[in-house]
């Protein structure tokens, strides 16, 4: 095909765009709550996988060491449909937004658990020694020292994560969750025109991810302000 043979008009028909923008945009709130929701319980579930990766104890770091290469070898798509259609076969059914946010956030905890395990462990041990001179115990000089400068170095690294998971939220239609791509497709296969409704949707995703990168560098700014040191 020559580049005069592209058919340009049906790239992009503009009438479609915004006659199908309201309907797609009803989606926004079930991609928005998958990736907030999944961001929230996969960082709760990474800061235990991380400390247990970092544990002394066996019984804690072999199981965490396990799961974080497991989750992080495994496709998430395969994770989402093991929840959604395999676990009826044993008697356990999801709601498809429920195995959606529990397969995200299983899955992103791999990831979040190796970037807090690595931001840790980027703490001077200085300043661990100091707090335990100083007659802190372990976990209070985790919770007062180590965290406190371990989320500023995780937080470009976590922010890179929520950006991924608001886009994989994607793959949430291939189980039937009503979300921005799921209505793309229905709009695409009634109109006969993907390519239109695909573009839309993708602007739509890059306005969130953009939205969602201003707010990280205010945040990176916000924990920045406690290491100015002040001017002689």
């Amino acid at each position: 095909m020559t580049f005069s043979e592209i058919k340009w008009d049906a790239i992009f028909d503009v009438d479609l765009a915004i006659q199908s923008f309201p309907y797609l945009l009803g989606g926004l709130p079930n991609t928005l709550w998958i990736s907030f929701v999944s961001m929230f319980f996969g960082l709760l579930l990474g800061l235990l996988l991380a400390l247990g990766k970092l544990s002394p104890t066996r019984l804690l770091r072999y199981p965490s060491t396990f799961y974080i290469s497991f989750m992080r070898g495994v496709p998430i798509l395969i994770i989402l449909f093991i929840l959604y259609s395999g676990f009826p076969f044993i008697g356990i059914e999801f709601a498809a937004l429920t195995a959606a946010i529990l397969g995200f956030s299983l899955n992103s905890a791999a990831y979040i658990a190796e970037i807090i395990r690595s931001s840790i462990r980027a703490v001077d041990d200085g300043q661990v020694e100091a707090a335990r001179s100083l007659g802190m115990g372990k976990w209070l000089t985790l919770k007062g020292v180590v965290l406190p400068q371990a989320t500023r170095i995780a937080l470009p690294p976590l922010s890179n994560v929520f950006l991924d998971l608001i886009k994989a939220s994607s793959l949430a239609a291939m189980i039937t969750v009503p979300e921005i791509f799921n209505k793309a497709k229905i709009v695409g296969g009634r109109e006969f025109d993907y390519m239109t409704v695909y573009i839309v949707v993708a602007l739509i995703y890059w306005a969130i991810c953009t939205f969602m990168s201003f707010f990280q560098e205010w945040l990176e700014r916000h924990f920045e302000r406690y290491l100015d040191t002040p001017k002689r």
